[in-house]
């Protein structure tokens, strides 16, 4: 089959299962509906595979198909396309792979829901707009790709809608995304309005002539790149969950665990850090664009790694680190390391997307527990999972030996500190020092949290067996069904509580084969991605590999230059790394139930970390209390006061009080009325004298 035609399916494939089960589930069936969709999602995988072979070693070049016109006003032309080149080939390998394994996941995890039509309708339209978004050559198709995968994910967060939670993490997540959104709508019109086209192919080979184009605003000569790159930005900063529009990833935990995977992992978070690589040729020439970028992301690697230290919800603490992590992508991107920050988002959605699986393993063989302070000892009765959770843990903290090796993370993350000291050291970006520095602290950081996470749920003491189900215990068999006759209460995934009671704990058990193999696959991925790909993605073949897709300017060596840093600078993400390791083993393992105590002393760091820095309650006071006193304002004393006051409801209150008046004259009696007519008699003869006189 012609290799364009088999492209075109494999991009289409998800949307048809999404078509057919979303408008036919019920009728078909759970197993038809699941089979369709996963059929067609590992189709549109093996695809992604065969470009992504043949683009690193069949020597495939770039090509677009244009398939039929988008939207086309004025000058304003969109042309729905398939772009294929090295960051299309690299996102289709990404976001079919791990969606087709969390697919087959979900037939495990998902087995007592009521819905699965619903859901795995709503996770094939995610993954075809996703694949929109990366084949896309024009801003257009890109937006359109951009607000579909929004779309899903709110419907994909909110899809236990009966659940409170889960609603206002969907709504929380839609809000806050729009704001983002607005920010890369306007980038989108800044370049339309400097260059006249949204086309990528017409537009790259422009920047360069245009690098000095200024803009006057407010009496200032503003760098109309820089503008343009720092909106555009703003929209990664939203969809990517950084800094300031972070707010809504932590909350998305709502939805169900295979959905933290796919979206909140592995796939639409790392849009942002695709969208900034792709318009690499815009940043090259936007300097103070790309300091906000390295700045933005180094503030959200250090942020979300101290608020990880304190979390005590599984999917919480691995969302943490999912944001901290799209802080290295992004400070890589900003340092002109574009080709290191692509690097680590391969790598990442590898391993965490096995972190968010093996957590929802844990999840689903605790009896949908998600408190790790619950936990405990869990290492003999769920083996595999715990096999699988320590890869996964290596491989995000960055365990290995410079010039020997690693795991999947090491290769990806070391690059990045190391691209961002080259930066500063060769006077590429002025914030290349401050980036490094806060990489290192965040590797030992991350290296804490992440083996908090595994000896809290799979050492220690057993804290699952002193728990008494004595009321209702939660169960993994019950169903929404069950709540539309019963008004109880709904786990933390969803799930309702059985309606019998179990006296004594559940015992924790292993996860169905269905769920291990995707785990196993990915275990593959995050052991093997690295040392397999670094040099294609960050070495010898770099050039070679990415091929024109990543523009790097002629004074950009930052790539070049991290592999001649200093031995000491190759050194302290492992030192840093072991430092955190050991704190983890000394609070968690050796002295066991210290970190409980200094937990439950409380302070004001600690509950710092635990209240996320508080950002959540000066939203609530900035913006939520603030535009709800703005809107009383015009309300009660603008609209109601004033513009009713003054206009309908005053003349309104005017013509009672005048009727009011007038009605005191209707008294009923002949003389009384006889008497007002001599007055007015009276009155018109005394005008009629003073007329005449005059």
């Amino acid at each position: 089959m012609d290799l364009v035609l088999l492209v075109t399916l494999g991009v289409f494939a998800p949307l048809l299962g999404a078509a057919i089960v979303g408008l036919s589930g019920r009728r078909l069936g759970d197993l038809v509906s699941k089979s369709i969709t996963t059929g067609l999602l590992f189709f549109s995988c093996a695809v992604a595979w065969i470009v992504f072979s043949q683009w690193t070693w069949g020597g495939l070049e770039a090509f677009t198909v244009e398939l039929f016109p988008f939207i086309n006003v004025g000058d304003f032309q969109s042309v729905w396309s398939i772009r294929i080149d090295a960051l299309s080939a690299v996102m289709l390998v990404v976001v079919t792979s791990v969606s087709s394994l969390v697919h087959l996941y979900s037939w495990g995890y998902m087995a007592e829901d009521p819905d699965k039509p619903r859901f795995f309708a709503y996770l094939s339209l995610f993954t075809f707009a996703m694949l929109a978004l990366v084949t896309a050559a024009d801003f257009m198709q890109l937006f359109f790709g951009w607000e579909g995968v929004g779309l899903a994910s709110y419907l994909l967060i909110g899809f236990w809608y009966k659940k409170s939670t889960a609603s206002a993490a969907a709504i929380k997540a839609f809000v806050v995304n729009r704001v983002g959104d607005f920010g890369f709508a306007l980038g989108i019109l800044t370049v339309f309005w400097m260059f006249g086209t949204i086309q990528f192919a017409e537009l790259f080979p422009m920047i360069a002539a245009r690098a000095g184009t200024g803009w006057d605003f407010l009496g200032h000569t503003w760098s109309a790149l820089d503008l343009a790159g720092a909106l555009l930005f703003v929209g990664a900063m939203g969809k990517s969950a950084q800094f300031f529009l972070h707010t809504w990833l932590p909350d998305a935990m709502e939805g169900p665990t295979p959905v933290s995977a796919l979206i909140h992992a592995a796939t639409m978070v790392t849009a942002g850090v695709y969208m900034v690589c792709l318009l690499s040729p815009i940043y090259e020439y936007a300097p103070v664009a790309s300091a906000i970028i390295a700045l933005t992301g180094a503030v959200t690697a250090l942020f979300a790694a101290t608020v990880g230290l304190a979390q005590n919800d599984i999917k919480r603490v691995i969302a943490y680190s999912t944001c901290s992590q799209l802080g290295y992508m992004f400070f890589a991107a900003g340092v002109g390391a574009y080709q290191a920050a692509m690097f680590h988002l391969f790598t990442h959605a590898f391993f965490k997307a096995l972190l968010f699986l093996g957590a929802g393993s844990v999840i689903h063989g605790m009896h949908h527990e998600q408190d790790m302070r619950k936990m405990g000892g869990l290492w003999k009765l769920l083996p595999v999972t715990y096999a699988v959770m320590t890869i996964g843990t290596i491989a995000i903290t960055g365990l290995g030996i410079p010039g020997v090796g690693g795991l999947a993370g090491f290769y990806s993350k070391d690059s990045i500190i190391e691209s961002a000291f080259a930066s500063f050291t060769n006077g590429h970006s002025a914030m290349g020092l401050f980036a490094f520095f806060v990489g290192i602290l965040a590797a030992g950081l991350t290296a804490y949290y992440s083996w908090r996470l595994v000896f809290m749920t799979f050492h220690n003491k057993p804290v699952w067996k002193d728990a008494h189900h004595d009321d209702h215990a939660h169960d993994d068999h019950a169903s929404h069904a069950h709540l539309e006759t019963h008004d109880e209460p709904l786990a933390d995934d969803g799930h309702a509580h059985d309606d019998h009671a179990h006296h004594g704990p559940l015992k924790p058990h292993e996860s169905p084969l269905v769920m291990l193999v995707p785990l196993l696959l990915l275990s593959v991925g995050a052991i093997a991605a690295g040392f397999v790909f670094a040099p294609w993605f960050i070495g010898d073949h770099e050039h070679g590999f990415w091929r024109g897709a990543i523009f790097v300017a002629e004074a950009n060596h930052v790539l070049h230059d991290s592999h001649a840093v200093p031995t000491w600078v190759k050194w302290s993400p492992l030192i840093l790394t072991l430092i955190g390791t050991f704190a983890a083993f000394w609070l968690y393992v050796l002295k066991e139930g210290m970190a409980r105590r200094m937990a439950d002393r409380g302070g004001v760091v600690h509950a710092f970390l635990y209240n996320k820095w508080y950002f959540d309650e000066l939203y609530e006071f900035v913006f939520v209390k603030g535009a709800r006193a703005v809107g009383d304002l015009f309300w009660k004393v603008g609209d109601v006061k004033i513009i009713d006051g003054g206009g309908p409801n005053g003349m309104a209150w005017l013509s009672r009080k005048f009727a009011g008046g007038l009605s005191r004259f209707q008294s009923g009696y002949v003389y009384f009325y006889a008497f007002v007519m001599l007055l007015g008699l009276a009155g018109f003869l005394a005008f009629a004298i003073y007329a005449w006189g005059a």
